[in-house]
C-alpha cells in the first residue's frame, strides 16, 4: 500500500521499441510493498487478469480458472501456487542457504529493479492497454500483468462496445498504491489493445 506521507513519483512517457509510447507510473520495489500488491492482484483480481512474461519474441499470456491455492514468501521469492502449477518471482533479498549463500551480484540481478503501472498510448494519444510490470536488476521482464480492457471480454474476445467497468482494477490499483484518482483519459480508449493506431 502507498506510504500516505510520501507523494507518488510523477508519471513519465517513454518510447519503447516494439510497444510505442508508454506512460510509466513508478511503484515501490521494496519486498513488503510488492508482496502486498501481488497478493492483492492474484487473490482479488485473479479472474480478470492475463499474466506472464513479456519479452521481444515471446509473450506468455496465462489465464487461470480458479484463485491461487496458496501464496507464500521464502528467501525473497513469492510463490503463487495454483492447482497443478506454480510460479516463483523474486521480490526481495535472496540470501540462499547458510552453506551456499547467493552471490551478491546475482542477488542484485534477481531483485526487482523496477515496478510500475504502464499505460500504452496510441499515436492519437488514447490508451490502448494497461499493465502492471516488474523488471529485475538487469532490466529483464519478470512479470507482466495485463489488466482488464474495456474492449476485451475474458478469453480475448474483442467487442465493439466498451465496458468501462473493466477499468475498475486499473482505477483501484492507481488509487490504493499511488493515491491517484481515475483519469478521464482512460475512458477515451477505443478498439483492440493489439491495434496500434
Amino acid at each position: 500500500m502507498m506510504d500516505q506521507t510520501a507523494a507518488p513519483a510523477p508519471s513519465y512517457i517513454v518510447d519503447e521499441l516494439g510497444a510505442g509510447r508508454v506512460e510509466i507510473f513508478p511503484l515501490p520495489t521494496d519486498e513488503a510493498a510488492l508482496d502486498t500488491l501481488l497478493r492483492d492482484v492474484f487473490e482479488t483480481w485473479w479472474d480478470q487478469i492475463v499474466f506472464g512474461t513479456l519479452i521481444q519474441g515471446a509473450a506468455y499470456e496465462i489465464q487461470v480458472q480458479a484463485p491461487p491455492k496458496r501464496i507464500n514468501r521464502l528467501d525473497g521469492y513469492l510463490t503463487v501456487e495454483f492447482d497443478t502449477w506454480h510460479f516463483h518471482i523474486c521480490i526481495g533479498e535472496n540470501k540462499g542457504l547458510p552453506h551456499l549463500p547467493t552471490n551478491p551480484d546475482l542477488a542484485a540481478i534477481r531483485r526487482p529493479g523496477r515496478a510500475e503501472l504502464a499505460r500504452m498510448i496510441r499515436p492519437d494519444g488514447t490508451p490502448r492497454s494497461w499493465q502492471l510490470r516488474l523488471f529485475n536488476g538487469k532490466g529483464e521482464n519478470q512479470l507482466t500483468v495485463f489488466l482488464p480492457h474495456p474492449f476485451l471480454e475474458r478469453g480475448e474476445v474483442v467487442t465493439d462496445t466498451p465496458d468501462w467497468s473493466r477499468l475498475e482494477m486499473w482505477d483501484a490499483i492507481r488509487k490504493r498504491y499511488l493515491g491517484l484518482d481515475p483519469d478521464p483519459l482512460d475512458r477515451t480508449a477505443h478498439g483492440s489493445p493489439c491495434a496500434g493506431g
